[in-house]
């Protein structure tokens, strides 16, 4: 039986068997017991699945793990303590040091500084193309060390919607898979691995988890990027791991297995960046109602930015669910269903203008975070993407007096209405 996502959100990645929990355990231990030291051994030379040490993986985990994979339309999954450790591993399990990495301009703050500044120092080197930029320009950006292309669906604060079948296949072109951050979009709106990415990165501590309750990670892989098919470009999945006695990993888990297994046994063991399993058990109860809540997110989504649209004192709205935004046309290919409830706006009178917004408002509250059930809102030159100049903060699609506000759960009237009593006093 094929599943519809609804129905995995709800019952995915668990299958209680007769007298065990209907809900996913929490396995609150950091080590398992086993009878023999050869039972331990066959775990640590990977012949055997199991568990020995939760900095590596945790059964609770790995159930939630299982149902975002579903979720995806993935063939392996992992979970990691944070969005950023998701797409730092996502990147470094294929990019090492002398390596090269094509990445969309139009992401956020924090993974951009991630890749151009910590990355760097670890000798990873990345080039950033528009996420409009045309086939000649991205193709112009790869070099012969080039290991990967990354984007996101729904770029954070900007709300660019990348063109994942064309950044695919010039991904493809060039024989590197193409990995994209979902955040945004979530499985429910847009599925990535349907449109040829070929890993997808999440930080579930936005709509997943949905309630600002838990900081969490996730890495999905496609299962469909052939490894030992650019063998050269990719020695560490397709040569042998002496730290492992010599497994090579696409010959050992194939392409549905080894992108994971590698992250997990290699990464996971020497970062250790695990989400705790009860942030896994917070982060299933969220998933259990995504598909209602991104319904109702995108409408109220919808509501304000129409509604900026139309006000004097804003000088533009960004939402591809408005006709007139540039990415109208490419959001109905890969979000017919709706975007998300992130909108960004730019007001007439700059920076000091949305700080007078922001100070007025009274539902919704200025936090870094986002996606979250309450609208939540900020000045992302001010926070999230401060360390970015202000060229940096043209080319990311994120002008100095942008306010980014998320909305929430609540009645989009309500939404409305403290957002123009605020608009009024600015």
């Amino acid at each position: 039986m094929t599943k519809r996502i609804e129905t995995i959100c709800v019952q995915g990645g668990y299958t209680p068997g007769n007298g065990e929990p209907r809900q996913i355990p929490i396995v609150q231990s950091t080590t398992f017991k086993y009878a023999t030291s050869e039972d331990m051994g066959k775990l640590f030379d990977l012949e055997a699945s199991g568990y020995f040490y939760t900095r590596l993986q945790n059964p609770t985990n790995d159930y939630v793990a299982a149902k975002i994979a579903q979720l995806e339309g993935g063939t392996a999954a992992m979970l990691t303590s944070s969005g950023q450790a998701a797409n730092f591993y996502a990147v470094f399990n294929i990019a090492t040091c002398g390596d090269h990495v094509v990445a969309s301009s139009s992401i956020y703050g924090g993974t951009f500084n991630l890749f151009s500044v910590t990355m760097k120092k670890m000798g990873v080197d990345f080039t950033f193309v528009s996420p409009d930029a045309s086939d000649e320009e991205l193709d112009a950006a790869f070099r012969p060390n080039t290991k990967a292309m990354f984007g996101e669906t729904i770029a954070n604060p900007a709300l660019t919607v990348l063109d994942i079948e064309r950044f695919a296949a010039a991904a493809h072109r060039h024989g590197v898979p193409l990995i994209v951050d979902n955040t945004f979009a979530t499985p429910v709106n847009c599925r990535p691995i349907e449109w040829g990415a070929d890993i997808v990165t999440h930080s579930t501590t936005k709509y997943m988890d949905g309630h600002g309750a838990a900081v969490g990670g996730a890495i999905v892989d496609s299962g469909n990027f052939d490894w030992m098919a650019h063998a050269d470009k990719f020695p560490g999945l397709c040569t042998p791991d002496d730290s492992y006695h010599g497994i090579t990993y696409a010959e050992k888990f194939g392409k549905e297995g080894a992108f994971i297994t590698k992250c997990t046994a290699q990464l996971m063991r020497d970062f250790g960046s695990i989400q705790s399993p009860q942030h896994a058990f917070y982060l299933n109860l969220g998933l259990e109602s995504l598909h209602v809540r991104m319904a109702r997110h995108c409408e109220n989504g919808q509501a304000v930015a129409e509604f900026l649209a139309k006000h004097p004192k804003v000088e533009s709205v960004n939402y591809c669910g408005l006709p007139g935004d540039p990415y109208y046309a490419v959001a109905k290919k890969y979000l017919p269903n709706g975007s998300c409830g992130v909108v960004s706006f730019t007001m007439k009178g700059g920076r000091e203008a949305a700080g007078q917004f922001l100070r007025h408002l009274k539902l919704a509250a200025i936090e870094t975070h986002v996606a979250d059930a309450r609208t939540c809102c900020l000045n992302p030159a001010s926070s999230t993407h401060r360390q970015m100049t202000d060229e940096q903060l043209e080319a990311a699609g994120v002008p100095a007096g942008l306010v980014r506000i998320s909305c929430g759960l609540e009645s989009k009237e309500d939404l409305i209405e403290d957002i123009a009593q605020a608009l009024e006093q600015a």
